[in-house]
Order: structure tokens, then sequence, then C-alpha cells
């Protein structure tokens, strides 16, 4: 079977057409830029990929090999409803659906149980801790992970596992579509606010998550702030877990992180959890999470206020002099979160706040400038309006050079300031 992936260069697409690959199908793509994930898959056996919308190429792959199926991302209809190349799919008649269709398929085919990893913030590093555990126990996997891992591909098939490990996000429900055998929920707050008009629909997609699972495993914190209802067979994690404090891993989200897969492990297989303390305790991290480019200066995914602040708490751990360039990811999300950029950035020496990546915008909305967010700001002095030029490079080695920590926090893809930030001083 032929399948044709729209976005191919997507953190969650991307590891699927290379779980596809992997799992005996044709794979060929497009997306709209190049990206560090496009060298990715191609590097990895992925290499059919045109970069562009053109109904022409799509086209001259069907001609040359015919198409079977068209997956695309979810942000295609929000960003082009009209998108040339699902057009002409859809006039050829050939299958098109989302990710979560072919996933599906994969997993029921190769008769998989589904752990799926869910919530606001944390799947990513939660999922990749996972892979990692399992791993060391030298139990076989197959997994999809949105981020690129030092100890195995971001998307695997493995034909003689008996689990599919999956970050199962709810941006555009995508995760209502599944059945987990096991889901581990990472914590719920609130997000995506173009699809979840509400607080309240946010958590009642996630109560239906829940109800969809046979089994899942939730923070006592998450059903205090939730209200979620819970079936008599799940576990509740406790916020202060003797053994969760014990933890040496840096950073508070990721000890929980790590004590929520080592629960995990132990439901799934019945190891003691002591016996797989000291493996999670070694997990090495992943891409764009606390990732340390050069000496003193970071990379971090953060771009929800959770996830912020649980990066400037571990960044706190590490100095005592920390410094942020910040890139917002989307404008749309700006509106929803001003009132909390209040007290976010306390405690940090100097922020350097740079234009929000654009992704899946509404047209009707004001682009929020640097300048304007700053004034929500309580302490507004620490911060000033930047841009990705050298003028910033040469802020960013001065403070490097003065002892600094610099961290850098964005979740746009291609040329976002993580990509700026590599460009400009290499990867260690």
């Amino acid at each position: 079977m032929h399948i044709y992936f729209v976005g191919i260069g997507g953190t969650a697409i991307g590891p699927l057409a290379l779980i596809a690959h992997q799992a005996g199908y044709r794979v060929s793509g497009s997306d709209k830029r190049g990206s560090q994930y496009i060298d990715y898959l191609k590097k990895h056996g992925v290499s059919d990929i045109t970069i562009g919308n053109d109904k022409a190429d799509i086209e001259a792959r069907h001609a040359a090999e015919k198409i079977d199926w068209v997956v695309h991302t979810s942000a295609v209809d929000f960003e082009n409803p009209n998108h040339e190349q699902l057009a002409w799919a859809k006039q050829m008649n050939i299958r098109i659906s989302k990710r979560d269709e072919l996933l599906t398929e994969i997993i029921d085919q190769k008769n998989l149980k589904l752990i799926a990893i869910a919530g606001t913030h944390g799947k990513t590093t939660t999922t990749a801790m996972l892979i990692w555990l399992m791993k060391q126990l030298n139990i076989p996997i197959s997994y999809s992970v949105g981020a690129k891992i030092t100890f195995g591909d971001m998307g695997q098939y493995d034909p003689s596992s008996e689990y599919f490990i999956y970050e199962c996000d709810e941006f555009d429900r995508n995760f209502l579509n599944f059945h987990p055998y096991l889901s581990l929920i990472t914590g719920v707050d609130y997000d995506h606010h173009e699809i979840y008009k509400t607080r309240q629909d946010y958590q009642d997609a996630f109560q239906q998550f829940l109800d969809q699972s046979q089994q899942n495993l939730v923070w006592q914190s998450d059903l205090d702030f939730n209200n979620f209802k819970l079936q008599p067979h799940d576990k509740i994690l406790q916020d202060n877990n003797e053994l969760l404090n014990a933890l040496s891993n840096i950073g508070e989200v990721n000890r929980r992180n790590a004590y929520q897969v080592l629960l995990a492990a132990s439901t799934l297989m019945g190891n003691e959890i002591s016996s797989m303390k000291s493996h999670i305790e070694a997990f090495p991290g992943l891409s764009r999470r606390f990732e340390k480019i050069s000496d003193g200066l970071y990379t971090d995914y953060a771009h929800t206020i959770p996830k912020i602040a649980g990066c400037l708490q571990l960044a706190k751990e590490v100095s005592d002099n920390v410094v942020v360039v910040y890139e917002p990811l989307t404008n749309r999300r700006q509106h929803y979160v001003l009132d909390e950029y209040r007290h976010l950035f306390d405690g940090v020496k100097r922020l350097y706040w740079v234009p929000s990546y654009l992704a899946r915008e509404d047209p009707q909305q004001k682009v929020l400038s640097p300048e304007e967010l700053i004034t929500h700001m309580a302490n507004p002095g620490i911060a000033q309006a930047a841009e990705l030029n050298d003028q910033l490079k040469k802020k960013i080695e001065s403070h490097i050079k003065n002892g600094d920590t610099v961290v850098c926090m964005s979740g746009g893809g291609g040329a976002s300031l993580d990509e700026w930030l590599r460009a400009e001083f290499g990867s260690h």
C-alpha cells in the first residue's frame, strides 16, 4: 500500500510516517517547509518528500506509483481548508484521513496493546521515558514520540512487540479516536482554545478519554482540579509520594514524569518499582527538553504556561542566574493567557521576548507584539523585545560569558527560535 503524508514534517505525523515505512508500507509525502524533522526522516529511509503544497507534486507521485491513502495533519484543516493536494485526492476518490485512522489500523492489524500518554503537558518526556525504561528492561515495543531521542527513532514498529506506546495528543480531539489498554494522564490544565471553547469542554474531553481507556494512571491533583470520575481499577498517584521525592532526576516535572512511568511499568509487568529506579534516573533526555546546545545554553519546547513554569523550575535547580529567550507559540494562544504572564517569569535575571511563532491563526485576531505582551508582566523591567538577529546572538554570548544560564523556549518548527539557535550556535 502506498501512503502519501501531507504535512509529513509534523512532530506527530512524522513518526507515524516512519512507523508505516518500517511496517512495510510505501511512504511518500510533502510539507510546506523544510525542517530538522524532514531531514531526520530522510536520514531514516523516508526520502520521497517534496517541499510545498503543489498539486503537481502529488500527481507526479501518483503517476509513478498509485497512491492508495492520503494522510494529513490536523493543522491542514485550520491553515488551508482548500489545500491543493487534498482537493486533488478527493477528486481522484483516494482514501483521505487524519493520522489517528492510520495508526488505529496499524495497531489493530498488528494486534498491539495501546499504551497512551495524554495530558496538557509532559506527554513527550513521559512517552520517551517509558520507551527508555522498556528498552532497559529488554521489552520489545513499538512506539511514536514527538521528539528526537538518542536511544531510538522517533517512531518504531517492532514485529515482536506486544505494546504500542503513543504520545496521544488532544489537539483536534485526536485522542478520542483511541481506546487504550492503559493510559497515563500527565497533567490536565487548559489548552487548544480554538478547539475547546471552554475549560469545561476541555475537561469533558479528557473524561471521555478516561472512560474509553481500560485502565488509567491519574494524579490526585488532577482529580481534585478537574473533578474526574475514575473506574474502580484505575490508579491514583499521590503528589507527595516518598519515592517520587527520592528520585534524582533534575526538575520537579521530570521527577513526576519518571514516577508515573515507573508505576506504569509496574502495572504492566509486575516489576517492583524500586528495582527500576536506577534505570529511570539514567534517562538521557530528549530533543528540545532542556537540551544542551553548548555550555550555558539550552533549548526547551516550553510553550504553555505550565510547561514554561516547569522549565523555569528546572533551570533554577541548575543555576541561580537564569536568562530566558522566549518565542510564544501562536498568536491565538496569547489572547487567552495574558493574565498568566503576570508572575510567570519572576526570578528570571533577564528576558528577551521575540515575536510569536505563527501557525493555525485566526486572521480576525490582532497579532500581539512582544512589546504589548511584556506589559502584562508584573516586572516588565527585566524584559525587552527582540528579534532573531545578530544583536540577540551577541546578547546571548555575553550572558554565557558572564556565567549566566540561557534557556530558549520555543514550540515552533521550521524557522523557529529553536532552529535559529541551532544554526547560530551549533549542536553540542
